[in-house]
């Protein structure tokens, strides 16, 4: 939301007040007051009819401070709040000087004028972040009474800003516009199903702006060396988060918004739907999926998209009875066949159901503000909104869910989320504008909690579509409605990464396109893209997503990424036990690794997969892709090409393959089952290792689906001698190949053949040590 008009005026019918002269500096054991005269005060007389703004300091967390602007402190809070994980204790070092107070906590500090006109500059250590001074905070008016409150923050030149949820608009949001609200937009505009106000930057701090009702980012768009966000009201609230990396910053968020869970081994295979407005029965589902194993195509989830139940009565949890007459024993059958279940809901219910009746003469549904219940036709006719303000509301909703789990379904795909209204009231007295967006939250957040009520921690997951701040603890989301084109594809990427770069640890997308039919080139293209993704699924609106009814290569494109996919999880399923440790994604923007690399901060076409893998997805037909390789001597995945790094290369490529580098000095693991992705990933497992240079150590850990530690794979290099130590693994039997190694010397205990060289490690004992001399 702008206020000015240009850089020295402000807009006509508003009103802006600043915070000019520092009248007083209170310190506390747990916090810092700042009362500021929202003018110049040269005598006593000056203090009077006029406005003064309080500025508190404090800190949730380590490394983190809190800020926050009141005008007038009598409002009564409202709920909701987000829910943050802080701890009262603290410590916290506050220190005097003659023209400055500073507060640290930490590595970082906030330095303030003392009895001046107003001023704060945030340092990492000894690394200046940002400042705002007397022009950043403001409390502004309107003539129609309306109140807000801004913040502006430097932004730096050669500063670019990343996150504030899943926009589908360019990764780098400077020059943009955004408010962050909650709305069913597609992929192709700047909407978004999911909003965090969270901005991350290349300079190497975050900012989160707690309040869940609407937040109007201006990222250098208003005043174009400043990131702007306001909230209406008389109070606005941030936190500055701090690191040493921008992976250390993600974490400080994630521990104080929580960190993302981890979905189960099985997620990580391949999802087959029925699609959205397709017929479908016991006997069409099933001519899918035999058609698939028929095909050596590994499957190991199904989807029942909207109609598993009856048509005007979604959302009843209810199987259709004229498709589905059998739907335990039909559960049953598809599960012998080694399948998980999901099917579709969402938080709505139409008035044909017979839920609604139930829920109105309950109070479980959302109200009008004349204490009816709220009710349209856009969707579902009729339909209501489940108040989860209410325990007994989500108790019931939940009793369903676990009926549904008992009757054999694995997970719910949560949809929608987004069109919430504001001209309603909960059952809790909750503000309907901030409930806007946080009501994905309790929704996820109750479904979520049945299925680890249920089936246990670790074996939890939902696909969802909407959320807001702290939703990445219930993994995993969708990036929507997107089109069935390249430039939806694109679209999708960039969503992902700007999801990724706000905390969330995993994403998925609808693989070819939701909207329409994509041609076979588009399809097979998205293959590569979404089997090298965190999660996989094929799905669309009007027409079935198996390959054969695209082409004959399309079923050998999809049966190739998806075994490669299963090769590679002892390496994925790391890399999502870091993301749930370190709140960092699997799927990745290039800045987050190589912040130091300015080439970097503007790629959104290319991604790293974990912390070893680079993916460049092609979005033409040509099969042509340009892609940026960082500084080393990188790897070809599926050959033994050494791409040099701190360049661009340009290739062109068939179907079956795709830019998947390997970053040097890594040793990875690499899986013998292609056939699905929970398996016992020590048994056979190859550890490649490529490149490593002299001086280099890298090492590779392989936990099995419980998250238990298996084997530790460690390789040092110094003066042409390779050591090589496995760990664990006692009954197991594994292989060790060195990747683009060309010039060998000596060779002890080892078969070799051109540039590759296979060691069979036998698991005699705990530790085996190889030693390779070049």
């Amino acid at each position: 939301m702008k206020f000015s008009n240009g850089y020295w005026m402000t807009k006509e019918g508003y009103t802006i007040q600043n915070p000019i002269d520092v009248r007083e500096v209170h310190a506390e054991e747990d916090k810092l007051t700042v009362y500021t005269a929202t003018r110049k005060i040269q005598r006593k007389g000056d203090t009077l009819n006029g406005a003064m703004l309080t500025c508190e300091l404090s800190s949730p967390l380590p490394d983190i401070i809190r800020v926050s602007w009141t005008h007038h402190a009598g409002r009564t809070l409202t709920e909701p709040a987000f829910e943050l994980f802080t701890n009262p204790h603290t410590p916290l070092s506050i220190k005097n000087s003659s023209d400055h107070v500073t507060l640290s906590s930490g590595n970082l500090s906030v330095k303030i004028n003392n009895h001046s006109t107003w001023a704060a500059e945030f340092f990492f250590e000894n690394r200046r972040l940002t400042g705002t001074n007397s022009k950043g905070a403001g409390y502004i008016t309107t003539d129609n009474k309306e109140a807000f409150v801004r913040e502006q923050l430097e932004l730096g030149v050669g500063e670019h800003i990343y996150g504030l949820g899943e926009r589908f608009t360019n990764v780098v949001k400077n020059g943009q516009t955004i408010d962050i609200w909650n709305e069913d937009g597609g992929t192709s505009s700047d909407q978004s199903y999911k909003n965090v106000p969270f901005y991350l930057s290349s300079k190497g701090y975050g900012v989160f702006v707690n309040h869940p009702e609407r937040v109007s980012f201006e990222v250098g768009s208003e005043v174009v060396s400043k990131v702007q966000f306001s909230v209406p009201g008389e109070t606005i609230e941030y936190f500055i988060i701090g690191g040493k990396t921008l992976k250390d910053v993600l974490n400080n968020y994630t521990k104080l918004t929580g960190k993302p869970a981890l979905p189960p081994a099985w997620s990580f295979g391949l999802w087959l739907t029925t699609s959205f407005t397709t017929d479908y029965d016991e006997a069409t589902v099933n001519s899918f999926i035999d058609g698939m194993f028929e095909r050596d195509i590994p499957l190991h989830v199904f989807h029942f998209d909207c109609f598993w139940m009856k048509e005007y009565q979604w959302t009843n949890f209810e199987w259709d009875a004229d498709m589905f007459p059998d739907p335990v024993g039909m559960l049953k059958r598809l599960k012998n066949k080694g399948l998980k279940i999901c099917v579709w809901i969402n938080s709505y219910i139409g008035q044909k159901s017979p839920l609604f009746k139930e829920g109105m003469e309950k109070g479980y549904l959302v109200k009008t503000l004349d204490d009816h219940v709220w009710q349209w036709d856009l969707w579902q006719a009729g339909m209501g909104l489940v108040d989860f303000t209410n325990p007994d509301a989500t108790e019931w909703y939940k009793e369903h869910l676990r009926r549904l789990v008992d009757m054999g379904v694995d997970c719910f795909k949560t949809d929608f989320g987004e069109r919430i209204p504001t001209d309603v009231k909960y059952y809790n007295g909750s503000d309907p504008f901030k409930m806007h967006n946080y009501y994905t939250f309790l929704y996820n957040k109750a479904v979520f909690e049945v299925l680890e009520e249920k089936l246990g921690k670790n074996e939890a997951m939902l696909f969802a579509r909407s959320a807001t701040a702290g939703g990445q603890q219930f993994p995993v989301h969708w990036g929507g409605d997107c089109s069935a084109n390249y430039d939806s594809m694109a679209e999708s990427l960039r969503g992902g990464l700007s999801l990724g770069l706000s905390g969330f640890g995993f994403w998925s997308h609808d693989i070819s396109g939701f909207e329409k039919t994509a041609p076979p080139d588009i399809y097979k293209r998205w293959v590569a893209f979404g089997l090298l993704s965190s999660h996989s699924r094929l799905h669309g609106n009007e027409s079935y997503r198996v390959p054969w009814l695209f082409d004959e290569e399309a079923v050998d494109v999809l049966r190739y990424f998806t075994k490669l996919k299963s090769t590679l999880m002892p390496y994925l399923f790391g890399s999502a036990i870091q993301s749930t440790e370190m709140g960092i994604p699997m799927m990745r923007a290039m800045v987050l690794d190589f912040p130091m690399d300015p080439t970097t901060h503007h790629l959104d076409t290319q991604y790293m997969l974990g912390d070893s893998l680079l993916v460049a997805p092609i979005f033409n037909e040509q099969g042509q892709v340009q892609y940026y390789v960082p500084e080393g001597r990188w790897s070809d995945f599926f050959s033994e090409r050494v791409v040099e790094g701190g360049k661009w290369h340009e290739e062109t490529h068939g179907y079956l393959s795709i830019p998947l580098l390997v970053k040097p000095n890594t040793l990875l693991a690499v899986g013998a089952n292609d056939s699905k992705p929970d398996y016992d990933y020590a048994d056979g497992v190859s550890f490649h290792l490529f490149q490593l240079e002299d001086g280099a150590t890298t090492e590779s850990d392989v936990y099995d689906i419980h998250t238990k530690l298996q084997l530790n794979g460690k390789a040092t290099r110094q003066d042409g001698l390779i050591n090589i130590t496995v760990q664990g693994g006692q009954t197991k039997s594994y292989t060790l190949v060195l990747r683009g190694i060309h010039q060998i010397a000596t060779v002890e205990g080892a078969t070799w053949a051109d540039s590759s060289i296979g060691i069979v490690l036998k698991p005699e004992t705990n530790t085996s040590l190889i030693t390779i001399r070049l």
